[in-house]
């Protein structure tokens, strides 16, 4: 191109950008949201992931037109996840949710590197300008669980097939243990570690050794439906996790401890829209409708339908939470002796309370 050319081309371009670019803009701006989840295990038909999905499928029918949105399934805690994240990031993602606790730091790793993309991350504690964390009070659904529990088991022996011994799922099996005292102080709780989130062989084999233990009842902080699966074949009860599972276990569900994430995840997709978002920190429960005790099954009787009731109604009020005072770990430690535990504490759990037996693992 001649300089005479290109002085021409340079000085239109200077006289027309409102007219050229104002269309640009405008379809800019109406362009949907696009918005990525990355899942810790595969979809399925039940189970965290499977609730965490439904979730995106809300947020894309209540947004119609607004959003588009994308997932990556089964992608491993670590390296992988990070390398799924920036992907996502690249690819144009704007708003990116990170389902499960182990991608915490790949987050606000990838978080640094893209400064105009925001990040929701599951079960964790770190933020960043452009990071916000969002968790369920999964222990206020456990304890309500452990009531069901302690009013229906025969042998007094509950079994709980449990993923890491993180605050998250410690928080889970202790106030199970306090929802069932408070209503059975003779059950106990019996845990086995399989340390991963979804692996059905070792859930299932957790399940059978607890049923072998004397369990009559068998619940799981893990992801998959092989739990409840084992309790109907060898005819006990199972108190299921995530989802319903009532499929997997029509004989044996007496109810199931589920998430529901939809709300909170199509508001802050409305809040990148319209400009608002902040890396807030919620941690909703019973009251919020992010955890509930549902799907009951017919085998429970009225009576004990009620005391479940008026317990939940209790915590949703404020006048009852699962660690009120005392609290003492299962070695005679009294941990508060008035009160309840604060959120600070609850996050830093790291012990069984009286009633669950065992040690915890490295300890």
């Amino acid at each position: 191109m001649s300089k005479r050319l290109m002085r021409g081309a340079l000085a239109a371009i200077a006289v027309v950008p409102a007219v050229a670019l104002s269309p640009m803009a405008s379809a800019a701006d109406s362009a949907p949201l696009k918005v990525g989840f990355v899942y810790v295990g595969p979809i399925g038909e039940a189970g965290w992931t499977y609730q965490h999905d439904l979730a995106r499928k809300a947020m894309e029918k209540a947004l119609k037109g607004k959003v588009v949105t994308q997932y990556v399934e089964s992608v491993p805690e670590g390296a992988d996840a990070e390398r799924v994240i920036r992907d996502l990031a690249q690819q144009g993602d704007k708003l990116i949710l990170t389902t499960s606790f182990g991608y915490m730091n790949p987050t606000i790793k990838v978080a640094r590197q893209f400064p105009d993309v925001k990040f929701i991350h599951f079960t964790g504690y770190k933020t960043a300008k452009n990071v916000a964390t969002a968790n369920a009070r999964f222990y206020e659904g456990r304890y309500l669980a452990g009531v069901l529990a302690g009013k229906m088991t025969k042998t007094n022996v509950i079994g709980y097939v449990a993923a890491f011994p993180i605050p998250e799922v410690l928080q889970g099996i202790n106030a199970f243990e306090r929802g069932m005292q408070s209503v059975n102080p003779k059950a106990v709780v019996k845990v086995i570690w399989v340390n991963s989130w979804f692996d059905p062989g070792k859930e299932r084999d957790a399940a059978i050794t607890l049923m072998g233990q004397g369990a009559d009842i068998v619940t799981h902080h893990t992801d998959s439906t092989a739990v409840v699966q084992a309790a109907e074949e060898k005819g006990k009860y199972a108190i299921a996790y995530n989802s319903d599972m009532k499929k997997f276990g029509p004989k044996a569900q007496l109810g199931a401890v589920t998430m529901h994430w939809g709300d909170y995840d199509t508001k802050a997709a409305e809040q990148v829209l319209n400009g608002t978002w902040k890396p807030t920190q919620v941690w909703g429960g019973l009251k919020e409708g992010m955890i509930k005790l549902e799907d009951i099954g017919p085998m429970v009787p009225a009576d004990v339908k009620k005391v479940v009731a008026e317990k939940e109604a209790a915590i949703v009020a404020g006048k009852l939470t699962p660690f009120d005072a005392p609290v003492k770990t299962n070695d005679g430690k009294v941990v508060i002796s008035s009160g309840h535990l604060s959120d600070e504490q609850l996050g830093k759990m790291d012990y069984y309370v009286e009633g669950v037996e065992g040690k915890m693992p490295g300890k």
